[in-house]
C-alpha cells in the first residue's frame, strides 16, 4: 500500500473518499501489468458496474488536487528536506525518453545514486528537445 510518509502528507490534500480511491488504485497498479483504464477499472474493487468505475476513476485522475506542482511539489520538498543535508551537494539531471509513442521530458534530483523525479511534460514531437522546452521544465525545479 502506501507508506505511511505519503499516507500522513496525503492526508492533508485529500479528502477521505479520495485517499481511499488512491490506496485502491495503488493497489491495483501493483497488481497489473498494464496501465489501461479499462483494464484498471476492470479490476477496480468498487461494488459499482464497470463503466461507472471507468468514469469514476477518470475523474479522480483529473483532480486538481493530484496536479504535480499541488501534490508533488510538497511531497518532493519535503523528502529533499529530510533527506539531504544543508549544503551537500545535489544533482539536477535533464533527461528526455521516447516512451512507446510519447516523448517525455524529465528533471530530475540525483542524490546518492538515487534519482527522484520531479517534473516532467510531454513533447508534441518526435526526436530531442529544444532550449525553450528544457527551460520549460527547468524553471519549476529551479524555484522548487
Amino acid at each position: 500500500m502506501l507508506a505511511s510518509f505519503y499516507q500522513k502528507f496525503l492526508e492533508k490534500y485529500l479528502n477521505k473518499a479520495q485517499l481511499i480511491t488512491l490506496k485502491m488504485l495503488v493497489w491495483v497498479l501493483q497488481n497489473q501489468k498494464q496501465v489501461k483504464l479499462e483494464r484498471l477499472a476492470a479490476t477496480l474493487p468498487l461494488p459499482i458496474q464497470q463503466n461507472s468505475r471507468r468514469r469514476h476513476l477518470q475523474r479522480f485522475l483529473t483532480l486538481n488536487a493530484l496536479s504535480v506542482v499541488l501534490l508533488w511539489f510538497p511531497i518532493i520538498e519535503e523528502m529533499i528536506g529530510r533527506q539531504i543535508k544543508a549544503g551537500s551537494q545535489v544533482i539536477i539531471a535533464l533527461d528526455r525518453t521516447q516512451w512507446k509513442e510519447k516523448n517525455v521530458l524529465m528533471a530530475s534530483v540525483i542524490y546518492q545514486k538515487r534519482a527522484w523525479p520531479i517534473y516532467w511534460c510531454l513533447l508534441e514531437k518526435d526526436g530531442s528537445s529544444n532550449l525553450s522546452e528544457q527551460q520549460k521544465v527547468l524553471r519549476p525545479v529551479i524555484r522548487l
